[in-house]
């Protein structure tokens, strides 16, 4: 029998519950590797503590790097798919499958946050109030669509910056002018009317269309009749636009129905997926995700976590009050919260068509109703229209599988190079497969800041990125900020690392996980002033180098001689890619610290002009220009801004210059 690494801390099987739930495996460092779910928790984490010959090699893999389990008991099944996503989310597990876009895709955005709403395209979409659509698969086919029908629906398009500057002249914009606006701004139609014309619009884009067009077809005929044959080619125009647009909506079936069809193309490492959203009858969106097999999971329980993900997904983009799948920890995670709000129709389809059903698929038809609001059937189809249909979705899996491969292969192989030379490079133990660099930006001593960027696997990890304001050193002394900075992100690992990970909030602590090498941008000087922190605290295991600019040069503690990485090398290209990426960072915060500093001086040499009124200024104009080229009579407009104020903000922005009779 070979030696199974988990039986050091294996639990005694009768401790374990026979309940459904989730399980998390941790490393030493107390991070979560792993997150798998269980109609019954003893029976699935028994089958793990086994000879670990009979395991899969991906099972033996996180088993070598785990050091302890956990679990968490729910009530059913569809609260075990819930807290699993949630969980996989909130940790993103090394040893659970990866879901990644192919691409940003493009939404149509309508922000019905706003008093007066906006139709946008928009790519990464926010939980601000917005209701999305899509996604689709070219911005430029969005785009196209949306110019057409605003000749039918004349909805605002403009930022909020044009929008005031209009409101404020009383003179609406060019779009209003051609038609492609309704004038909100100006008041050329009510909120209540505008509000009426982006409910047709969604209604339109969410596959509602033959209603639209049989209203425009007997609005003209009504003007034709009273011989208005103006106004009748309007709307011929109009009706033209309409069709142009539903043109591009591909229809799928003869029906009105709602369903969606995701297919996939796979080998041993990876999985492409490939999802079509149609409703009433049309295409109305589509997206592509890639998979890394890094689980040991088949094809059935890959389509049911892939299904989880997209749904889950598109709750929280296109939700708009829509049931949220989220899951609360009390103690154990024990409890769900659904907030039931407007339509969710739009998220899932009344049927849902795939090659070969996925694992438990009835208990994943009751989640998807349960998000829908009403019955979802998961079905394979075997012939027509639908099968037809469902064999393009998986051309296009095919498609995007082998375009994904040919980059994929590049970049994956780039990336593994890279690590391998960099840990012969400079002698290092082990693959540094966790990078944390640093990097100080500073003016003559002022606001002087450091950035803290992240690469495991050789990948950027923004969410870990962290910005340090430099607080205990005077003047121009980067060695002694770097020690500051090395110091106190090392000093918050030692107060962390014997701490849950999470906070008494279930918020990710944010310096609990140690790197394998801090890389710092400079030379010797910088290096001695951070190898002298980690020393005073006593750090041990995380090695450490620093990258001049000037030649490239790699210099390492104790060593007297730089390190040469061979100017083609992976290993180059990496820490340079990290270093300036480091340097961005840093610049970045400090030109915001700098751009913050210059705007307060400008409003601290006007007296009168407090806190709250600075606050109300920028909230009116946007910007400090835009304060300078308005007039007396629109500083008059801000809240709490009297007349004498308005001069006295106008004569300290733009000295030397003369008011008009209009501005006196």
């Amino acid at each position: 029998m070979v030696s199974n690494p988990a039986l050091s801390f294996r639990p005694d099987p009768g401790t374990i519950p026979t309940d459904p739930g989730c399980y998390l495996w941790r490393d030493r460092h107390g991070r979560v590797v792993y997150v798998g779910k269980a109609k019954n928790l003893r029976a699935r984490l028994s089958s793990y503590f086994q000879d670990v010959s009979n395991l899969h090699q991906r099972t033996r893999g996180m088993l070598e790097v785990a050091a302890s389990v956990e679990w968490i008991i729910v009530a059913s099944d569809v609260e075990s798919l819930h807290l699993e996503y949630n969980l996989i989310k909130q940790h993103r597990p090394r040893f659970n499958v990866r879901y990644n876009d192919d691409k940003s895709y493009p939404y149509l955005a309508i922000t019905l946050g706003e008093e007066v709403p906006r139709a946008m395209v928009r790519r990464n979409p926010r939980n601000d109030g917005s209701r999305y659509f899509g996604p689709f698969a070219h911005a430029y086919a969005i785009r196209d669509t949306l110019d057409m029908l605003l000749r039918v629906y004349p909805v605002r398009t403009c930022s909020k910056g044009v929008f005031d500057r209009h409101q404020r002249a009383g003179r609406p914009c060019l779009l209003f002018h051609i038609g492609k606006c309704s004038g909100p701004c100006t008041g050329e139609v009510s909120p209540e009317e505008h509000l009426a014309l982006v409910e047709d619009l969604m209604a339109f884009v969410d596959g509602d269309t033959e209603g639209a067009v049989e209203a425009l077809e007997a609005a003209m005929a009504s003007e034709a009749e009273k011989q208005n044959y103006e106004a009748a080619a309007r709307i011929r125009d109009q009706l033209k636009a309409m069709r142009t647009a539903l043109a591009k909506q591909v229809m799928v079936t003869g029906k009105r129905e709602d369903l969606d069809a995701i297919s996939w193309h796979a080998d041993e490492l990876e999985v492409a997926f490939q999802v079509f959203f149609v409703r009433n009858g049309r295409v109305v969106g589509r997206k592509g995700w890639t998979v890394d097999r890094v689980e040991a999971l088949d094809m059935a329980g890959l389509v049911q976590r892939f299904m989880v993900q997209v749904y889950s997904e598109r709750a929280h983009t296109l939700g708009s009050g829509a049931k949220a799948l989220t899951a609360t920890a009390k103690g154990g995670a024990d409890g769900l919260i659904k907030e039931p709000e407007g339509d969710a129709t739009h998220l899932v389809g009344k049927e849902v068509l795939v090659p070969e059903l996925p694992e438990d698929h009835e208990t994943l038809e009751e989640l998807l109703s349960e998000l829908r609001g009403s019955r979802v059937v998961i079905r394979v189809p075997q012939r027509g229209a639908k099968r037809a249909f469902l064999d393009t979705v998986e051309e296009n899996a095919r498609e995007a599988f082998q375009q994904h491969r040919l980059k994929r292969a590049k970049d994956f192989n780039a990336r593994s190079q890279a690590l391998k030379e960099l840990q012969e490079g400079l002698g290092l133990e082990q693959a540094p497969l966790r990078i944390e660099c640093y990097d100080i930006s500073t003016l003559q001593g002022t606001n002087s800041v450091a950035s803290m960027v992240v690469m495991e696997d050789g990948l950027p990890r923004k969410s870990e990125y962290r910005r340090f304001r430099i607080n205990g050193v005077v003047g121009q002394d980067d060695f002694a900020m770097m020690h500051e900075v090395i110091t106190r992100r090392f000093k918050r690992y030692l107060a962390e690392r014997d701490l849950p990970l999470e906070d008494e909030d279930g918020k990710p602590r944010k310096f609990a996980y140690p790197p394998n090498l801090v890389l710092i941008d400079g030379g010797k000087g910088q290096l001695n002033a951070a190898n002298r922190a980690l020393e005073e605290l006593g750090i041990e295991g995380v090695e450490l180098a620093s990258l001049a600019k000037k030649m490239e040069e790699v210099f390492r503690p104790g060593r007297s001689e730089s390190v040469m990485l061979p100017r083609s090398s992976e290993a180059l290209f990496l820490v340079m890619r990290i270093r300036d990426e480091a340097h961005r960072f840093a610049i970045t915060y400090h030109r915001s610290l700098r751009g913050k500093e210059m705007v307060e001086s400008v409003f601290d040499e006007i007296p009168g002009v407090g806190p709250a009124r600075r606050k109300a200024l920028l909230g009116h104009f946007g910007t400090v220009r835009a304060m300078k080229e308005a007039t007396v009579a629109d500083l008059e407009e801000v809240p709490g801004i009297s007349e004498g104020l308005a001069r006295t903000i106008h004569d300290h922005l733009r000295p030397g210059r003369r008011r008009t009779p209009v501005e006196r």
